[in-house]
Parts: C-alpha cells; sequence; structure tokens
C-alpha cells in the first residue's frame, strides 16, 4: 500500500501474527473452538416483526447487571452466521469489560432458530434492524434500553448496517457504527469467490445455505425450482434461483444492485469505521471505494492482510489476540461517552 491514501480512507495498522500470515489461515483460523474458548451464557429473546414473522436476539445475560442507561452494542452476524460466531463471542465479551451491554440480532432462520413467513434473509433486508432499534424502548424490561445506540456488522451483517444507515440518514438512533469485511459490491464478491480456493468457501457456505433451505420447504412448498436450486453451484445462481424470488427481487442482478452497500455510503450521517483487508478471499481489492463513494462521516479503514474476518495479530496459536475487538471498541467509545447526544 502506499502512503498516499486520502483522510478517510486509511491504512490500517493491523499487522499478522508471524505464525498466521497466510490469508485462508487468518479467515479458517478463528472457527476452530480453542482459537476462541469463551462461550458467554446468552438470553433469548424472540423478535416479533410487523409482517408477521419473528426472528431472534441473543442478550449476554453477565451484562444484566448493567442499568438499561448503560452504551449497547448491537451486533449483526454475517453469512450464515449467529451469535455462537467467534466475532461474535469475542465481541460481546469486550463490550462488557468497558460496562456496556451487548446483543446479537439474527437474521430471520438464522441462529438454530426459524421464522414463520416463506422467506429467509438477505443481504439487504434492513426493515428488521430499523424495527429492532426503534422499537428497544418497547421491549420486555430484561431487553429494554435508553441509553447509547452503538453498532457492529460482520461481512453480509455489515453490508446490511452500513445500508441502513444509508437509507436512514439523520433519522437513525445509532450514535456509531462499525463493519467488517463488507462486500460493498457484491457483483465483484460473487466473482472472487468463484476463483481459487475461494471457491471451498463458496461449497461450504452453498451446502449450509441449502441444508437450511431443506428444513423451510421441500420440491412442493418452495416458491423457487427446488431442483435447479439444489444444483446452484455459485451464489450468483443460488441468489438468482432462490433469494431472488423469495424476497421481491427480479433477479440476482436486480439483488446485487439494489443491496451493494456502496451505493449508500453517501447517505451515512453517523461517525462510521469500515474495515477492510485486500487478501480477503471473499472479494477483490476492486471493492475498494473511492473516496468519492464515502460521506464525511465514513472512514474506510484499509489493511493489507486479515484474511475475512481474521485479523490474529499475536499471541501464540492455543492462544492467540485479536485485533478486531479493541479496534471496533475504540472507534465506538468516543460516541457512546457524549451525553445526550
Amino acid at each position: 500500500m502506499t502512503a498516499a491514501l486520502p483522510d478517510m480512507i486509511i491504512e490500517s495498522k493491523f499487522t499478522p501474527a508471524r505464525w498466521l500470515k497466510n490469508r485462508h489461515a487468518q479467515t479458517i483460523y478463528p472457527a476452530f473452538r480453542w482459537a476462541y474458548a469463551s462461550r458467554p451464557e446468552l438470553r433469548r429473546q424472540q423478535l416479533e416483526l410487523p409482517d408477521g414473522d419473528t426472528t431472534a436476539v441473543d442478550w449476554l445475560v453477565a451484562a444484566d447487571y448493567l442499568p438499561e442507561t448503560a452504551p449497547l452494542l448491537v451486533i449483526l452476524h454475517g453469512l450464515e452466521g449467529s451469535a455462537d460466531s467467534s466475532y461474535a463471542r469475542m465481541l460481546m465479551d469486550t463490550a462488557l469489560g468497558n460496562g456496556w451491554r451487548s446483543c446479537v440480532l439474527h437474521f430471520r432462520d438464522c441462529g438454530d432458530y426459524r421464522n414463520r413467513l416463506p422467506r429467509r434473509y438477505h443481504a439487504g433486508e434492513t426493515n428488521d434492524l430499523r424495527y429492532f432499534l426503534d422499537t428497544l424502548h418497547e421491549s420486555p424490561e430484561s431487553a429494554r434500553h435508553s441509553g447509547p445506540l452503538l453498532a457492529a456488522g460482520f461481512s453480509l451483517g455489515g453490508n446490511v448496517l452500513l445500508k441502513y444507515l444509508g437509507e436512514s440518514g439523520d433519522a437513525t438512533p445509532l450514535r456509531a457504527a462499525t463493519a467488517v469485511c463488507v462486500p460493498l459490491n457484491l457483483h465483484d464478491c460473487a466473482r472472487a469467490l468463484e476463483q481459487g480456493f475461494s471457491k471451498v468457501y463458496q461449497r461450504l457456505l452453498l451446502k449450509s445455505m441449502k441444508k437450511s433451505l431443506t428444513s423451510k420447504f421441500d420440491r412442493h412448498t418452495a416458491a423457487f425450482d427446488w431442483d435447479e436450486a439444489m444444483r446452484a453451484r455459485t451464489f450468483a445462481e443460488f441468489d438468482d434461483l432462490v433469494t431472488a424470488p423469495l424476497h421481491g427481487f427480479a433477479n440476482m442482478q436486480d439483488y446485487y444492485d439494489r443491496c451493494s452497500s456502496v451505493n449508500f455510503l453517501k447517505g451515512i450521517e453517523r461517525p462510521t469505521l469500515i474495515i477492510n483487508s485486500l487478501d480477503d478471499p471473499f472479494m477483490t481489492p476492486d471493492v475498494i471505494p473511492n473516496m468519492d463513494k464515502l460521506s464525511a462521516y465514513v472512514t474506510l479503514e484499509v489493511a493489507t492482510s486479515g484474511g475475512h474476518v481474521g485479523f490474529i495479530e499475536g499471541g501464540t496459536p492455543w492462544r492467540p489476540s485479536f485485533y478486531l475487538p479493541e479496534r471496533i471498541l475504540g472507534f465506538l467509545q468516543p460516541s457512546a461517552a457524549i451525553p445526550g447526544m
């Protein structure tokens, strides 16, 4: 990377652990159980949605003693992720250390929770996040909140978060946000996952997505071509056959055009940090936008390495240390601390 990055596009200070410099190793390692062993106790809230559907919110039980006026960090997981994803667990632990409450808002049909309607989730579904944030003060007592609101999104969850912020402008109750390893351009990311070793991630994720479909539909109840969907070999094919018809898009092209968060960055009016790595195997450096795509509220941090939601910076193979939790909380902290904002 050069040192000539604009003020709103900064070079990351992240340096990979000397024993884990490969981008695929950075991506895969956090999935091992020993990489981050803490599994905090969570309390599940069933969130009833305005369209008659439902999803789940998992709250960190260890933060229950904190008042509802404490800062609340809302975490959005990635594709086929959940509150059990390592990045979510370590961020909840770090937030608790800062005296913050935290929760993971699951996308529909995620987190071992099945929604009611014949639909799932997608990279541009912002209404559920909007509803959750706007109604927190009406939630059951154990989930009610009146303090500063912050958010962090990972991968697909980051895309949803940025699109929501761009749509909402100054109307959002969020004070600040961070989005990590975001597929800013869904077209580019779909193409990247058809290349080289990245095909392995695509194959594994598609297997999980198809398995989820079989728990909701069969060839007689699916509102799409069941046999063709089960034969889909790429994200582009799956999104064309399943995601688009389930969620009201004309086709994959329409879905990607309307939901790529790069098209919404100009509308953001809250301090927002985007952290992406140039070696992310889920995308290519082409997804990094030019400065003219960013609003004045957005800081884009570009790392040379880090893989996809890896960013392991040191420690040992049995006790690694991670860059993202402290970086995310460090960015959000000033906004959380401003009274009456």
